[in-house]
């Protein structure tokens, strides 16, 4: 089953919002602030600024102007499976997610945040990184447990007594985390924005900038006109490449490395495609613990273990998978999943977003600078490790994998169901 393809204007596919629009602005000739994109970045930065602008005394959420070309999550994060994890190897990152998580447990009927958990299985190589993830995120105030050897068997086991633990030799339990689904969240956020006074302006499309001599955005040019502005946040996603191109950034920088060389003309922007599918679980089944509670967001690298694609040969990198409800994303009970990112490099077809045809496979992903992928991540399937690069056909129906050491799992899912689509980190 396909995902189904966007409505076409004027020969261009078309990314609809993921939901309803009402209350929608009119382009204002003038704004303090205008904010460019409304997926989870632009949206989450309106709706802080208009709070923050009134918190202090210094404006309201009236001076703040939000433009999106479609609409909330017409881009990444209304393909995102919208995992709210802290697992990073960053450190300065973990008190930074606490913070994000706060703003998650703030208010999650209306961001639709599920705090259930995040479990991430790792071989024996990983050990030393996940000790430095757990000691980083217990000393910033962010609980995790750690678990090794025996210790992750019998912790695993207690939450699925099906669970093929060989080659589990590391685990880390996230309390605080979960996911969100990414509808909900984008309702919550835009319902929030309005409610703080932001004017948001949707079906508008933004063309360009116009900088004074010192390089400074003084207006933002749109398919309804022209808008002057003090300043400007772009949230623009995938499309980040060519709004960097109209402020006039570079497309290549050089890079001095710690051990002091210097690597000259690297590519500013790398696109990557995520290959990702649904599974639909048959009747009866859904995806519990052992106490009939929703189960956490699970998380399996392979760094060791060899796995096969369908066509038998080994992949040639290290696999993994996210596992968590995805409900919502396929309008029936069913679990979520991809595989390894393809680099597609510094250009790529953003339009349509998130759509895979028999004929064209346009760029599924957020760009990255050299420093690492944005955006949000992806969730897969314990039982998709059987994807491989080379293997993204759309509407396909995988076969179970040749090697997939950790889940038992796969006969109670059916064969012949899958989208494989793609979705970006």
């Amino acid at each position: 089953m396909d995902r189904p393809v966007p409505a076409t204007v004027e020969g261009v596919l078309q990314n609809p919002p993921v939901v309803p629009l009402h209350d929608v602005a009119t382009l204002p000739a003038s704004a303090r602030y205008v904010v460019v994109g409304a997926g989870i970045h632009g949206l989450s930065t309106a709706y802080h600024l208009a709070r923050e602008l009134e918190r202090t005394g210094k404006g309201s959420g009236s001076d703040v102007v939000l433009i999106d070309k479609a609409g909330p999550g017409a881009g990444a994060t209304g393909l995102a499976c919208g995992c709210v994890r802290n697992l990073y190897m960053t450190e300065p990152l973990h008190a930074i997610l606490r913070a994000s998580v706060e703003v998650w447990e703030s208010d999650p009927v209306n961001f639709g945040f599920q705090q259930v958990g995040y479990v991430s299985i790792g071989e024996e190589n990983q050990a030393e990184d996940y000790v430095k993830v757990n000691e980083s995120q217990v000393a910033s105030g962010y609980p995790s447990d750690l678990y090794t050897g025996a210790d992750a068997h019998r912790f695993l086991k207690s939450l699925w007594p099906d669970f093929k633990t060989e080659n589990c030799d590391v685990v880390l339990h996230e309390h605080r985390s979960g996911y969100a689904g990414t509808h909900m969240v984008m309702w919550g956020l835009d319902q929030k924005a309005r409610q703080w006074g932001v004017r948001r302006v949707y079906g508008v499309a933004v063309t360009g900038y116009d900088l004074d001599a010192s390089g400074s955005v003084v207006a933002v040019e749109t398919t309804a006109g022209r808008i002057e502005t003090d300043q400007v946040v772009v949230g623009a996603g995938a499309w980040t490449p060519q709004h960097w191109a109209w402020l006039g950034g570079p497309s290549v920088l050089d890079v001095t490395y710690p051990d002091g060389h210097l690597e000259t003309g690297i590519d500013m922007w790398t696109y990557w495609r995520l290959l990702e599918g649904e599974v639909f679980l048959p009747p009866g089944v859904d995806y519990r613990t052992a106490d009939g509670k929703d189960g956490p967001v699970l998380h399996v690298e392979l760094m060791n273990t060899p796995v096969h694609g369908d066509d038998g040969e080994v992949i040639q990198d290290y696999v993994y998978t996210y596992t968590r409800y995805a409900a919502e994303r396929v309008g029936a009970p069913g679990l979520q999943g991809g595989t390894i990112p393809v680099n597609m490099g510094p250009e790529a077809n953003a339009d349509p977003y998130g759509t895979s045809t028999t004929t064209t496979r346009p760029m599924i992903g957020s760009p990255s600078t050299t420093a690492g992928h944005s955006g949000c991540s992806s969730s897969a399937l314990r039982t998709c490790c059987h994807t491989s690069n080379s293997a993204a056909t759309a509407g396909s129906a995988p076969s179970p994998p040749t090697t997939c050491p950790y889940s038992t799992t796969w006969p109670r899912m059916p064969s012949s169901s899958p989208t494989q689509t793609m979705a970006s980190r």
